[in-house]
């Protein structure tokens, strides 16, 4: 929004701006702020950033927690929530006192792989394109503790409120694909949604119903840089969920909130440009891809089971990835096939549009860092002509559901929990270490903190149906 700060200045000023609002990310993902009163937006925030706590964020320990942010002028925006008006920067997390670059700022990261790209005459560029998918709730109950267990979600679309009296408008079981009003009843929800990104500069393309009946929804968004991507995910599920949560509402990325119905995934669409060129563009070539496209996609299929430590990063991510819900299941690639890991949009045909979607990943990553991982996977297929023919990754243009068990035994498998995962990343991290993009410090802490704090912490847990199969024994 801003080129320098007093271009940002002088808009607090003329706008009667009251508060000023730095964001950041975390390693695992999440986003944190702290707020400021107009009067502090001075030249000395930017020489000396405002003091975190990078111990309590993933990112340095308590005897060296001392960081700073400092906001990117580029990302200012009004934040549509707040009653005072309030100005918002997504910042760069950089070193105390010296205000170097932190290594680890996720944001920073993402823009180290693309110049990686760019130095190996790849490209000098690629675009990014999300889906998001969630589910909204009318109210959620969760309940932990030593002697209980559970959780319980209401819709007022769900097929389990039509025993109740109501106005007979409840969607099916997984029927809820481009419902229609008076049956959608999220469509000025998903509508007020898509204003608030499109004010904070997010360009939206459409939103839509999706699959799951009991308030499933989608929005997508234009295909922009990589770092923007990744700014623009996070401001949009901050607010998908501010909100529904003003409408008295609550909404949920997590994969698979519910039991037997659509999981939400979070698919990327991306190519990559040279100038006004883009590189996954043949018109000769199987479903108008290039040979780049071609050993891009080899690449993030030969490393798919690694990406899903970055992409997937939640137990909660593998009881999505499981057959009979458009969720890929294998590494394999195809014109219009949602059960691909890799689809190629039959509809993208032009030079302009021609583009890929990976399926795999869900919004529990850490965007910054998924993204990072799929472009490094790609860049490692261009640089080492990986050809997803040769390798076995199709392309399959058929429902491999429909297979016999031998012929889709052929087919490589994805992982089918997070501790896979996170040991197929530990065997071939490689192509994320590539000019010095991602660390093994960054690796490390990524597989030790997911082990222990999330795939260890629901392993040593009773889950309720266990009890419903075993108590009686």
């Amino acid at each position: 929004m801003f080129s320098d700060f007093s271009e940002a200045q002088e808009f607090v000023q003329r706008e009667e701006i009251r508060m000023i609002d730095l964001k950041f990310c975390d390693l695992w993902g999440a986003w944190h702020h702290v707020s400021l009163p107009a009067r502090e937006f001075v030249p000395a925030l930017m020489e000396q950033g405002v003091g975190i706590d990078g111990s309590s964020i993933g990112f340095k320990g308590v005897e060296s927690g001392d960081m700073v942010v400092v906001p990117d002028l580029t990302t200012g925006a009004m934040d549509p929530f707040w009653s005072m008006k309030t100005l918002s920067f997504i910042c760069h997390i950089r070193e105390a006192g010296s205000l170097q670059a932190f290594g680890q700022d996720p944001r920073a990261i993402a823009l180290r792989a693309e110049r990686y790209m760019v130095e190996q005459g790849v490209a000098e560029r690629s675009s990014w394109g999300p889906e998001f998918e969630f589910y909204v709730f009318d109210s959620v109950a969760i309940d932990n503790a030593v002697n209980r267990a559970g959780y319980r979600v209401e819709s007022r679309e769900a097929d389990w409120q039509s025993g109740q009296d109501g106005l007979g408008y409840q969607i099916r079981r997984h029927g809820g694909y481009h419902a229609i009003p008076p049956s959608d009843t999220l469509y000025d929800l998903r509508s007020e949604i898509t204003a608030c990104l499109e004010a904070m500069g997010v360009a939206v393309r459409y939103h839509h119903h999706e699959v799951g009946g009991p308030g499933q929804s989608e929005i997508e968004i234009a295909l922009i840089g990589i770092q923007q991507a990744g700014d623009a995910t996070m401001l949009t599920k901050y607010a998908a969920k501010m909100v529904a949560r003003q409408r008295g509402q609550t909404v949920t990325f997590m994969p698979k909130p519910l039991y037997g119905e659509a999981g939400n995934g979070m698919h990327f669409h991306q190519t990559l440009w040279q100038g006004d060129r883009n590189l996954f563009y043949d018109p000769a070539g199987y479903a108008g891809l290039s040979d780049t496209a071609l050993h891009y996609i080899g690449g993030l299929l030969k490393h798919a089971s690694a990406l899903l430590a970055f992409t997937n990063p939640s137990t909660n991510s593998y009881r999505r990835l499981v057959p009979g819900y458009e969720a890929p299941v294998s590494s394999f690639f195809s014109l219009a096939n949602r059960t691909a890991a890799i689809r190629v949009p039959k509809y993208a045909a032009t030079a302009e549009t021609k583009r890929i979607e990976f399926r795999l990943p869900d919004a529990t990553c850490n965007v910054y860092l998924a993204l990072t991982a799929q472009l490094m996977a790609g860049v490692d297929g261009v640089l080492r002509e990986i050809d997803p023919v040769a390798e076995g990754f199709g392309p399959y243009d058929e429902d491999i559901f429909a297979w016999s068990p031998e012929e889709r035994a052929r087919l490589k498998a994805l992982p089918t929990s997070l501790d896979e995962a996170l040991q197929a990343v530990e065997e071939d991290r490689d192509f994320l270490l590539a000019g010095g993009v991602f660390t093994e410090d960054l690796i490390e802490a990524w597989v030790r903190h997911k082990r222990e704090q999330e795939f260890c912490a629901v392993r040593e847990r009773p889950h309720p149906y266990e009890m419903v199969l075993y108590f009686d024994t």
